[in-house]
């Protein structure tokens, strides 16, 4: 005896074209992440030092910031992106190498910006010492 298994029906991906994107660089001490969203923040694409295959302390070397931005980027372009703004947050050492692999990447910038969260007043202060 076979039973008959009913198929799910499967959603359709629609991919659309994306001409304009904004790209978020976000590089932290451990690692890097970018991410490439329309103008209205839906992620187009991402990628990270750990998804392009690196391990431990070499997420977070500016060589590792490089591939992965090189490995999103080819993703964009099969979308249709030609214009982004860059967004770079973080102190980490992949934000350089980061923007300058996007600069490779010969699309045209129409803004680029630090978007680092500064304290104003940072944290509260140790108690006085009594000696």
């Amino acid at each position: 005896m076979t039973k008959k298994v009913k198929k799910k029906p499967t959603k359709k991906v629609i991919k659309k074209e994306v001409v304009k994107a904004r790209v978020y660089i976000t590089a932290s001490f451990n690692n890097t992440l970018v991410t490439f969203t329309d103008l209205e923040g839906n992620v187009i694409c991402w990628g990270s030092s750990g998804s392009a295959g690196f391990k431990g302390t070499r997420k977070s070397t500016p060589y590792a910031a490089t591939v992965t931005t090189d490995s999103v980027i080819d993703k964009a372009r099969k979308l249709g992106v030609r214009e982004v703004e860059v967004y770079v947050k973080g102190p980490g050492p992949g934000r350089e190498s980061a923007l300058r692999a996007l600069k490779t990447a010969a699309f045209r910038f129409n803004l680029i910006a630090d978007v680092t969260a500064i304290p104003h007043n940072g944290p509260r202060p140790k108690k006085a010492r009594r000696v």
